[in-house]
């Protein structure tokens, strides 16, 4: 009987599936005491912080699947585009009322505090129960001026059949760099502490990078007391080789002992390059068994698949390019490094390289690759993201194997 491939059960670029979850059992238990409280009345402020990759959303939607089955009210809010904060009270909402909609017996409860507001909420959707909620301008900005009294008023319809409400706001970039969005934020905490103590059970999660994090301290440097900042790191390779084993087994295929190893390897903790890999290496495998040539294969797809799709188009572009090549090959040679001194790597550099080694390190900074390594002193930089050196890292290998 030949090997008949399905489908992958590796999601490059998504959430992982909770069935294929790992790790994390620390940030879990954290978020969780946080979560906990929020049900006897208590507003709580997360910020999940970590790298780009390294499954700040997969975590977010595992945390989102356990409100859920406490009986929590839990929605996942998408902030990708988003620049103003109306807009972003207006999905808040929708996603709430999309939940809410979802069960039936909950449905009669807004009716009543919808009921003058004709055109506010419209059923959309052919195979599911989605919402549409779009208010007009004026009732909207009042709803962001009151948005203690409007998550009180819907708090107040659901409050017998759930325990809180448990609100995840994803990709902050655009809003973060929106000073109105930190005062606003900032003031909904203070007004909730106020108005309402003890009565608004709500836990809202709000995902970023660490400088995002660092924007909204710069523009309201009161508003991160009010958060429980939990820190997300690269997976220990007992997990990363945990995850492998449990994707593979799911869809009857195994991995020899040197595959798992150089992908275990190649990971390098980030779960966005397991997926990259892992989903690359099904698609080469020609049988139930994945050997070490079809991990490094997967693993060298792979690479190609990170620069195309992670990386701007100018940093691929000049990562890729024949006048840095020779330079980031010798970089390339150490495996996970983030910082490095000017010094240590010119004193591996020919003649040749040596002449464009300060055009390349003002060209990676301009790019925003790398930045100066102020602990370490002068002359050290680092990279801004663990992302730029594992792909110079795997791509410095592939060259190897060409």
């Amino acid at each position: 009987m030949s090997f008949v491939k399905e489908s992958s059960p590796f999601t490059p670029g998504n959430p992982v599936s909770i069935e294929l979850f790992v790790g994390r059992g620390e940030q879990i238990n954290e978020a969780r005491q946080y979560i906990n409280q929020s049900i006897y009345g208590r507003l709580e402020n997360i910020f999940l912080v970590g790298e780009r990759g390294i499954g700040k959303s997969s975590l977010a939607s595992f945390l989102r699947f356990l409100t859920t089955k406490d009986n929590f009210l839990s929605v996942y809010v998408s902030s990708g585009g988003i620049t103003d904060v109306e807009e972003l009270v207006r999905r808040i909402l929708e996603q709430i009322l999309t939940e809410i909609y979802r069960e039936s017996d909950m449905k009669d409860k807004l009716a009543s505090l919808f009921k003058k507001k004709v055109g506010y909420i419209q059923q959309v959707g052919i195979l599911g129960i989605s919402i549409s909620f779009n208010p007009p301008k004026s009732d909207l900005e009042y709803m962001v001026k009151n948005f203690p009294d409007t998550i009180k008023e819907l708090w107040e319809k659901i409050k017998d059949k759930k325990k809180a409400i448990f609100i995840v706001l994803d990709d902050i970039n655009g809003l973060s760099r929106n000073q109105r969005f930190a005062d606003w934020y900032k003031s909904f905490v203070d007004n909730v502490s106020i108005r309402y103590p003890g009565q608004l059970p709500v836990v809202i999660l709000v995902i970023g990078l660490p400088e995002i994090r660092d924007s909204m301290v710069r523009g309201q440097p009161s508003l991160m007391r009010v958060f429980r900042v939990i820190r997300i790191d690269r997976l220990t390779d007992s997990e990363v080789e945990e995850f492998f084993k449990i994707a593979f087994k799911s869809i009857g295929m195994k991995v020899e002992k040197k595959a798992m190893e150089t992908m275990v390897m190649f990971s390098s903790g980030l779960p966005i390059l397991m997926h990259e890999i892992g989903d690359a290496i099904f698609w080469q495998a020609t049988d139930e068994i994945v050997d070490e040539k079809e991990a490094l294969n997967g693993i060298y797809e792979a690479a190609d698949r990170v620069g195309k799709k992670y990386l701007d188009p100018k940093v691929y572009s000049a990562i890729r390019s024949k006048r840095y090549r020779s330079i980031l090959r010798k970089l390339g040679k150490r495996p996970l490094f983030v910082s490095f001194k000017k010094s240590d790597i010119e004193s591996k550099l020919n003649a040749n390289e040596k002449k464009v080694f300060t055009n390349f390190l003002r060209k990676m900074r301009e790019l925003g690759v790398i930045i100066p390594d102020k602990e370490e002193g002068r002359g050290s930089y680092r990279f801004a993201n663990m992302l730029y050196p594992i792909y110079i890292w795997m791509e410095n290998q592939r060259f190897s194997k060409s």
